[in-house]
Parts: C-alpha cells; sequence; structure tokens
C-alpha cells in the first residue's frame, strides 16, 4: 500500500518544524534540513508549494554544478539566465520569463535575510551584486515566481530568490584552484560548538584575468563569520559578512570593430574601464516557536560601495576627451522585519494567518562624472537621497476540502523619496508613495501525485528616486505589474517531479537599457506571457537529471508611442539539460547544456541577438575520505557566443560620424578550472 504523506504548504511547514526537530528533548539536527518546504513520506510522495514554479535548490544541486560565477547559481531556478556585459566584479545581467532584468530590477534575491537589490543605484535600478557569494556554504535557494505572494515587495514582479547559508559546516573544507586565465582560488570554512550553539566561519581570496587583451585583474577577498543556536523553543543567528573587489574591465564593444580588426575578439576601445565595489554587513536572525503560531525578527545593517567606470559610445558625446563615465554610489542600509504565522480556524475551517511588517531605509550618495582615464573632468550629477520604505502584510491559508486550498493575501507599501542634488537644485524634493498589492491561489488535488495550481496577483518595482522627485518629467514612483498563472506538478511517475505553468504579466512601464548612460529609461507599458516546463528525476540516490524549458513573448500594448511592438531584450527561448552524480562509487560531478535563444534587439524586430548554446562539465575523485580532486571545463567545446548583445549607436575614434550597430560582450572561451579540497 503506497505511503501516506502529511501535505502542507511552505507556511504550514515554518509552525510543523519545532515540532518535529525538537520532539523528544536535544538532538542534534543539521541546521541545513531545517527550511525544506515539506514534512513528508518517502521518495514517492509529491512536493507541496502554492504555486506549480515555486521550489527549493537544496545544496546537493549546487555542490557539483560547474560555474563560471558566484551568481550562476541562480541558473537553478528554472528559466533563470545569468550573464555578464563587463568586468567580472560587476553585477551580473539577469533573464527571466520574457524580461531583460538588468542588473535585477523586477528579480528580487535576498541572502540570510538581507536584500540584495539597490534602489535609486548608480548604475541601475534593483542592482543585485551576488560576487560576495560562497556556494560552499549555501543550505539551499527558496525560489518563487510571479506578484502572487504576499511577503514579497519591491522588485520581486517576475520573482524571487532567498539564499540561505548553513548554521554549520559537517567538517572544515579548505579547497585550492588553478585554472586558466590566471584563475585563483582558496577558500577555508568550517564551525566549532560553542556554549551550545554553533560558530562557522569562511575565509575566500580570488584572482582572475580572463581571456581579454586588457587582463581584467579581478580580486576578491571574501569572510564570514556567523554565531547560530537553538532550543526547543527559540534559534537566533548573527551574522557578519565582509567583501571587497577590485577589476579592470572590458565591456561590450562594437561588432564593426572586431570584424575589421581595429580590436581582437577580446580587445578594448578604452583600456581604463573598472571599477572598485565593497559590502560589509551584520544581520541577526530570531524565531520563536509557540504552540501554535511562530515569529521571525530579523535586522541588518549594511554598509555599500562602487566606483564603476564605462564606456560604451566612445566618442559619440565627447570627441576630444572620449566617453566615458564615472559611477559612484556609496550608502547605509538599514532595515529589519517582524512575522508571525498562527493556526486556526476561520468560518469553520482549519486556515493559517501570516501577518508581516518590512521596513528599510537607504541613505545614499549617488554621482555621475564624465572622466578621462578614470579622470574626472564634469559632475553631471551629484544627489545625496534618503529613501524609506515600509510593506504590511497580511495571507490567510484556508483549508476549503480535503482537496482544495484557497490563499488570500493583501499588502501595502509606503515609499518616501528625498532628493538633495548638488547639480540641479531644483530636483531638490521629497515626494510619497504607496500601492496595495492583492493576491489569490487556489490549489486544487492531490490526485494521483497530482496538484493543480490558479495564481493572480499585483506587484511593483519602484523607480529611482532621482527621476521621481525631478521637478519635470518626473518618473512614476511604483510601476504597478498585474500577474496571472494556471499550473500543475505531478510525481505520477516515480522518482520523476514536473511542472508545466502558462503565465501572463503586465506592467504599467518598462524598463530599458540605454548606451549612453549604461543605465535604464521608463518606456510604455507591456504585456508578457509564456510557458515553462521543468523536470526533476532521481532515478538513483546518487544521480539527478534535470531539464527545463521556456518560451515568453514581450509585447508593447502601445507599438506606435513605443517605435515597435517588440521590448528590447526580451528573452524568448532558453532551455537548461543536466546531469549530476553526487557519489557514485568515490567519483563526483555534472554536466550542463543551456540554450538562450535570440531574441529582439530594438522595437520593430529587425536587428535580432545570436543563440548561444554552452556546454559546462565538473569531474572528481575522492582521492581518500577527506582528500577530492576535482576539474572544470567551462565551455567544453569552445563555441563562439556572446555574453551579452546590444543594439545602438556609437562612435569610434577613427569614425567621422556615429553608426548604428551590435554592441557585443563576448562569451568566454574554454578554460579549464582545477580544485583540491581537504575536508578536517
Amino acid at each position: 500500500m503506497k505511503k501516506k504523506s502529511l501535505r502542507i504548504s511552505r507556511t504550514a511547514a515554518t509552525l510543523l518544524i519545532p515540532l518535529s526537530v525538537f520532539a523528544g528533548g536535544e538532538q542534534k539536527v543539521d541546521s541545513a534540513l531545517l527550511p525544506q518546504i515539506t514534512v513528508q513520506a518517502p521518495q514517492d510522495a509529491l512536493d507541496t508549494t502554492d504555486a506549480a514554479t515555486e521550489g527549493t535548490i537544496s545544496a546537493k544541486q549546487i555542490q557539483n554544478r560547474p560555474i563560471l560565477r558566484p551568481a550562476e547559481v541562480l541558473e537553478t531556478v528554472p528559466g533563470l539566465i545569468v550573464t555578464q556585459h563587463s568586468g567580472d566584479g560587476k553585477a551580473n545581467q539577469y533573464f527571466l520569463r520574457g524580461f531583460s532584468l538588468d542588473h535585477g530590477t523586477d528579480f528580487y534575491t535576498t541572502l540570510d535575510g538581507m536584500p540584495i537589490n539597490l534602489p535609486t543605484h548608480a548604475h541601475g535600478q534593483g542592482y543585485s551584486d551576488l560576487n560576495f557569494l560562497i556556494p560552499e556554504l549555501i543550505s539551499n535557494i527558496e525560489y518563487k515566481k510571479g506578484p502572487y505572494y504576499a511577503d514579497e515587495g519591491d522588485f520581486a514582479s517576475t520573482g524571487s530568490a532567498h539564499i540561505k547559508y548553513a548554521d554549520s559546516m559537517p567538517y572544515g573544507l579548505a579547497s585550492a584552484t588553478v585554472g586558466s586565465f590566471e584563475n585563483r582560488r582558496v577558500m577555508n570554512a568550517d564551525s566549532y560548538d560553542l556554549d551550545g550553539g554553533k560558530l562557522l566561519y569562511a575565509l575566500e581570496y580570488y584572482h582572475n584575468n580572463g581571456p581579454w587583451k586588457i587582463p581584467e585583474g579581478y580580486e576578491r577577498f571574501n569572510g564570514v563569520v556567523s554565531y547560530a543556536k537553538k532550543d526547543s523553543d527559540n534559534s537566533y543567528k548573527v551574522t557578519a559578512m565582509a567583501y571587497k573587489g577590485d577589476w579592470d574591465a572590458t565591456n561590450q564593444v562594437p561588432l564593426r570593430a572586431i570584424n575589421d580588426g581595429t580590436i581582437d575578439r577580446y580587445g578594448s576601445l578604452d583600456s581604463s574601464d573598472g571599477g572598485g565595489t565593497h559590502r560589509y554587513s551584520l544581520s541577526c536572525q530570531y524565531t520563536h516557536y509557540g504552540s501554535d503560531a511562530t515569529t521571525k525578527a530579523n535586522a541588518y545593517i549594511i554598509d555599500y560601495g562602487l566606483d564603476l567606470f564605462s564606456d560604451f559610445t566612445y566618442y559619440l558625446d565627447h570627441p576630444t576627451q572620449g566617453d566615458q563615465f564615472e559611477q559612484k554610489d556609496s550608502r547605509t542600509i538599514m532595515g529589519a522585519s517582524i512575522e508571525r504565522i498562527s493556526s486556526g480556524s476561520l468560518f469553520g475551517k482549519e486556515s493559517i494567518n501570516t501577518y508581516g511588517l518590512q521596513v528599510r531605509n537607504d541613505f545614499i550618495e549617488v554621482g555621475l562624472y564624465n572622466t578621462q582615464d578614470r579622470q574626472r573632468f564634469n559632475t553631471v550629477s551629484l544627489d545625496h537621497v534618503q529613501e524609506t520604505s515600509a510593506g504590511l502584510y497580511y495571507q490567510n491559508e484556508m483549508t476549503l476540502t480535503d482537496k482544495i486550498r484557497a490563499i488570500a493575501g493583501i499588502r501595502g507599501d509606503l515609499f518616501r523619496f528625498e532628493d538633495k542634488s548638488d547639480v540641479v537644485t531644483s530636483n531638490s524634493r521629497t515626494k510619497s508613495a504607496g500601492v496595495l498589492s492583492p493576491k489569490l491561489s487556489l490549489i486544487f488535488g492531490p490526485w494521483a501525485d497530482t496538484e493543480i495550481f490558479l495564481n493572480g496577483g499585483y506587484g511593483y518595482h519602484s523607480n529611482d528616486a532621482r527621476g521621481v522627485t525631478q521637478s519635470s518629467d518626473a518618473a512614476t514612483p511604483l510601476v504597478v505589474t498585474k500577474g496571472a498563472e494556471i499550473g500543475v506538478r505531478t510525481q505520477a511517475i516515480e522518482h520523476l517531479q514536473s511542472s508545466l505553468a502558462f503565465w501572463m504579466m503586465d506592467s504599467d512601464s518598462e524598463l530599458v537599457f540605454a548606451g549612453d548612460t549604461g543605465g535604464t529609461e521608463p518606456t510604455g507599458p507591456a504585456r508578457r506571457m509564456g510557458i515553462e516546463w521543468a523536470n526533476y528525476w532521481t532515478p538513483k540516490p546518487w544521480f539527478i537529471l534535470d531539464a527545463d524549458f521556456a518560451l515568453s513573448q514581450a509585447r508593447y500594448k502601445n507599438p506606435s508611442e513605443s517605435g515597435g511592438a517588440y521590448v528590447p531584450e526580451a528573452m524568448e527561448k532558453t532551455a537548461s539539460i543536466g546531469a549530476t552524480v553526487t557519489g557514485y562509487k568515490e567519483y563526483f560531478g555534472g554536466m550542463r547544456l543551456r540554450y538562450f535563444g535570440s531574441r529582439a534587439l530594438i522595437e520593430d524586430n529587425s536587428v535580432r541577438s545570436q543563440p548561444s548554446t554552452l556546454v559546462n562539465l565538473k569531474a572528481g575523485r575522492h582521492l581518500t575520505k577527506q582528500i577530492d580532486l576535482s576539474f572544470d571545463v567551462l565551455n567544453l567545446f569552445n563555441t563562439q557566443t556572446y555574453d551579452i548583445e546590444y543594439y545602438y549607436e556609437s562612435q569610434m575614434k577613427t569614425e567621422s560620424s556615429s553608426v548604428n550597430d551590435y554592441m557585443v560582450h563576448p562569451g568566454e572561451p574554454r578554460s579549464i578550472r582545477l580544485t583540491l579540497s581537504y575536508k578536517y
């Protein structure tokens, strides 16, 4: 007879964790297991979520995945593409659900409760730099898609990813990596018992030159220290992080410059591009487990800075000095949240109520300067911004019948934008705005290990405070999105979990890339729709096969006003197929294929990008119980691809007039990295 599973949502699982973990007194518990979203019987039970496109990525899925850059761990989220158009110290470029998310707009990311996205950023709204991630510390990634969740606010319209670091290490881990293009990495992490809790630390140093004719010289220094303690009623975790990075950058270049031999494929038209950044943070998470309620609190303070030098148009605007510009961002971020989840009944039905409050304040100094060889010759803007937000939400999950659940939520957000401009004093203004975002989901089943989901809701993203407070032609403070999807998730076939979703989203305004500023500009409203199919097969305990496919379409609602129907850079087709061996005898590793389809680069679809296919390989062997040797082959077949393509106007020094052209950032050629790891 088939074993039954306890079918509960992610919210309900939070309530049940303390009962299952702490029953019977003091027990040794692996902290990486705590955030799991289900309490279930063996593998023939279906994981229950609130949408077909929601899930949890385990450390097991990450640890044997070949990655070029730390943020590529997010490509474990089905349909998400992570790439780069500049130096590796800069935030990555993200694509999901028909969006070019630029550096993070409309996809919300956190690490241990701290927000990564930065509003009113020098280089792009919602800038999300994940270069400080240490993949070996990740215990899991919880992801959601669509604006259907009351606890998700700014930047979460297409989805969110909540990354969690482990509270402790199962063993000390020291590793050293050497590879192509002077790639070097050393990392050491361990944890210790201390006063009934766990003290964890990790240190990382990384260096890479890349294939670029101007060596990248990217160096990062990274450190984490945390202390976690829990008992039957309470748990808390205090974490300090520090990251510093410096690099020289090869930005996107005109394709004509490569084709006519002006520069090599990996050459640059401005050898002084690059930047430096830092991020220092202190955070605390606290949870109290009651008999019928769980209360969570979180607080953080972050010191962040970026000094970025870019040149995207060369001699178009400044024929003598050139068009390089500096974007400087310095800020302190303070925030906190509190959430209470309680069980009870409503209208005679079992229900779970969630109440939450999230507050955040960014003190920002942000400047834009014209530069030549990193020397300023003109101040374009210098602003002192204080941006404050508060979000209050309520969600009710009700069991209507044994086969129907309903989740209804409402979220309200208030923003205050205060800008003091040193250059354009008329823009020194204060403005406030608010938005209400209702949410509704219906979950039917299971029947034959299959559930059906209907989800809908409103979301939003904030706009840059400098645009919001302008004295004329001010930007809309909060851009509303509306989304819906119908999905199905099944495990009718043993060991195979599969989900299929049809989705649609409307946005009141678009942000598209502008080459002359290196940022984004608002355009008209658009509609997106698409299909996603994700599969996860575990025929053996040591073998994982996953495959996901996504088709999407993005169109402006008013093509005549937007210059065409197509939203530039909007992704259309993606596919990812991977196989992972987690421990077959003494071997481990994985291979992944990623396809990134062609997309329109301008509004009338007359110029399109080239599709790309990449294959990465990781293979390793346990030499002893303590020593592992592995190698990664990135771009296994040495395919010539472009990490990113744009199409806009530029002018090289040798040209007498501007030219509209493809602007490309070549993908890296085949590279090899060898890693020796020691467990102690």
